[in-house]
């Protein structure tokens, strides 16, 4: 008998998918749930709830005041452990049979945004977003209150989690494949290899899915504040609106729209600096940029500053005006670039899969998870 994983809903892309995938590696006897799976293919073999069965699969909006109900119903199993990977409800899962009284783990990427925090999460601000918020904040955090421990993926939101739902929480980052980074370059396509080929010779990067919160007007802004042109990478609903501050402004920005990963560890390597302004409860490319040696000027406040070490591999901004701006990418470009690869190494997957096991193994006690893959071994 071994453990069950629990996931929110499965995608082709995103960091908890990463999350998921390397759980799914490092405990490979473990079944596995999620709402609906809509990988396309990344994983299969995961089984899914009645959620998957209707039309409400295709609207988060709308299926979430099921969510919670749909997660107290499960279907019958067998565990010896439960460990669920939350960004919503995950962590109120609750299987018929004897899996209902094992005991359960929980790895928050966050409380949900939205709910807890919808500040930092427009989704949260309408007004019957605030009404579904006020009846389940109140269930969420009873519901957090079941698992025998939490992990966080950063003190940001080890800290969010202790004002949220009262609990103590253990801080384990997220995994980084720094190897996929830190190597040499891959073989790029003709394509790519143009996109390159029309890059200005110097540039600031700014990496992200083109929406309002990521803030990457402060990337157009740092750009013109250091006097550097500036490349945005990624794709999305903001895109016109970032296109037309750039041209409004007179600066140089040029898109790159949807990077391969070797296109953006390319683009990386290339950059002066990555700009990443926005409020991250961990951040992940600020850390894949590192591993190619680039430095990140990044907010001081979120798991960023966490990860970005103030002065060596990069600067950390609290006022995102024209003089601290300049300022930040002179120290930032002034960075080791050896600094910076050593400090991704921290975060790789490997110190990730070190660190899970061991939680899961102390916190449980059983060995369910002392026998991961080999190196190399993937589950799908």
């Amino acid at each position: 008998m071994a453990g069950i994983l629990i996931h929110e809903w499965l995608a082709r892309h995103g960091g908890s998918e990463n999350v998921f995938e390397v759980l799914s590696n490092t405990f490979p006897d473990a079944d596995r749930f999620c709402l609906w799976n809509d990988s396309d293919g990344r994983f299969t073999g995961v089984d899914e709830t009645v959620l998957a069965r209707t039309p409400l699969r295709r609207s988060k909006a709308a299926a979430l005041p099921f969510m919670p109900t749909v997660w107290r119903h499960l279907p019958e199993r067998d565990a010896d452990w439960l460990l669920c990977s939350t960004h919503l409800f995950s962590h109120h899962a609750r299987f018929r049979g004897p899996a209902r009284d094992a005991p359960k783990l929980v790895y928050a990427h966050t409380p949900a945004r939205y709910i807890w925090t919808p500040e930092l999460d427009g989704r949260g601000h309408g007004p019957a977003a605030r009404a579904v918020s006020s009846v389940l904040k109140p269930l969420d955090r009873k519901r957090a209150a079941e698992p025998i421990a939490i992990a966080a993926n950063s003190a940001f939101i080890a800290q969010r989690i202790a004002d949220t739902w009262e609990r103590e929480s253990t801080v384990i980052y997220p995994p980084i494949d720094v190897s996929a980074f830190a190597a040499p370059p891959a073989d790029l396509s003709a394509t790519e290899r143009a996109v390159l080929d029309a890059l200005p010779s110097e540039y600031l990067l700014g990496v992200s899915r083109f929406v309002p919160y990521k803030r990457l007007d402060r990337v157009i802004e740092a750009g013109a504040a250091a006097g550097v042109p500036v490349v945005l990478a990624g794709g999305g609903p903001d895109e016109d609106r970032l296109r037309a501050l750039a041209a409004g402004r007179g600066d140089r920005v040029v898109f790159a729209s949807s990077p391969s990963a070797a296109l953006l560890a390319e683009l990386y390597r290339r950059a002066l600096a990555l700009v990443f302004p926005a409020i991250e409860d961990f951040g992940i490319m600020p850390v894949e940029a590192m591993a190619t040696g680039t430095p990140v000027v990044a907010n001081a406040i979120g798991g960023t500053a966490e990860t970005v070490v103030d002065g060596v591999t990069g600067a950390l901004v609290h006022d995102w005006s024209g003089d601290e701006l300049k300022h930040a990418v002179q120290r930032a470009v002034g960075a080791d670039a050896d600094a910076c690869v050593a400090r991704a190494w921290e975060f790789d997957t490997s110190v990730f899969v070190d660190r899970i096991t061991e939680w899961v193994a102390t916190e449980t006690g059983t060995d369910a998870a002392a026998s991961p893959l080999s190196p190399g071994g993937l589950r799908p």
